[in-house]
């Protein structure tokens, strides 16, 4: 067959940008497309098959005029580009990158990266009461609280409330040292590294001093009606039914509320029923509250992370239809006897 080639120009000043550094990007491109790019005076050259070259250009167009908006160019952004571009899913990340949510303190804009994270920020947007499920690394919390914080500034909501079960992970609560606030203040750790990033410790500091800014465990929201609030439950995979229902029926007027967790990663005792669960069979045709369950193509940290939960999710249905076949086994051995 014989080989085809497409020229493109593309400016010197985001030529680096579009290579990474040892040129990265561009050998991630070529490696998964089966193409050859090089550069050639300030022009890029890709050879290959014909298929192949022009999804490879309609990804390098995509990339070049993602630099020309200001971004700076990383490895998920290439992975992301190179999985839509096999789905024919063209200019998604060009659409995506139009929706800033806010920016953090140091300037840098709050973007969805992935087209679940688009229709996670949508739904957040549209629905008074929105769960965000998926595994670790798909922005769900990150998002969920630049959401909140928009909301805040903008007057739409009059405080941020903030909350997660303190469920121990193999350690015990109760023999850290210090008194409830030092206890619980780790589990919620990324909830405060959040506010920081995006509102400044100075600003909230100010915030939380006033009340307007609660960041607290799950257990100090029983007997409370919170209205004209943004509330966000996060890590709700750990709490139970009961839990759930106490803290879904605390929501008053005014409020929106985003209820974050992943199924996979539960520490509750193993004969516990996570209210998480139960919430997503119960509400699930109830108006104006929307389930978005974000996978391992939304993770969004290092790209080994999106390999690792691939990864499990493999294993773990791989073993669930072991199961099956056993326990479909058995039944039919207990049916001839």
């Amino acid at each position: 067959m014989d080989e085809f080639t497409i020229r493109m120009s593309v400016p010197m000043e985001h030529m680096q940008n579009l290579f990474g550094e040892c040129d990265n990007y561009i050998k991630k491109i070529e490696k998964d497309l089966r193409v050859m790019i090089v550069d050639r005076d300030g022009a890029v050259k890709i050879s290959g098959r014909q298929e192949d070259v022009e999804r490879a250009a309609r990804i390098v167009e995509e990339l070049v005029t993602l630099s020309e908006r200001g971004n700076v160019l990383q490895e998920q952004n290439i992975d992301y580009a190179i999985e839509m571009g096999k789905e024919s899913k063209e200019d998604v990340l060009l659409t995506i990158d139009k929706d800033c949510i806010c920016h953090t303190i140091s300037g840098k804009p709050i973007k969805p990266k992935t087209l679940g994270q688009k229709q996670y920020v949508d739904a957040i947007r549209n629905n008074m009461i929105v769960f965000g499920l998926g595994p670790a690394g798909t922005g769900k919390t990150y998002l969920a609280m630049a959401m909140a914080i928009t909301a805040f500034k903008n007057n739409e909501v009059s405080r941020i409330i903030l909350t997660r079960p303190a469920i121990e992970a193999g350690e015990k609560l109760g023999f850290l040292p210090g008194d409830l606030q030092s206890k619980v203040d780790p589990y919620l750790r990324p909830l405060y590294d959040a506010l920081y990033q995006i509102m400044g410790a100075e600003s909230f500091a100010k915030n939380m001093e006033k009340g307007l800014i609660e960041v607290a465990p799950l257990a100090y929201m029983r007997g409370r009606t919170l209205d004209n609030a943004y509330i966000i439950l996060d890590e709700a995979q750990n709490t139970t039914p009961a839990q759930m229902k106490m803290f879904l029926t605390r929501i008053g007027f005014g409020s929106k509320v985003v209820v974050t967790g992943d199924a996979s990663q539960k520490d509750l005792a193993p004969d516990t029923k996570s209210g998480l669960d139960v919430a997503t069979k119960v509400l699930a045709k109830i108006d104006d509250i929307a389930f978005c369950n974000l996978t391992s193509k939304d993770v969004v940290r290092h790209p080994l992370v999106q390999k690792i939960v691939k990864a499990y999710d493999d294993y773990e249905a791989k073993e669930k239809k072991n199961n099956d076949q056993k326990r479909r086994s058995r039944n039919y051995e207990h049916g001839r006897k």
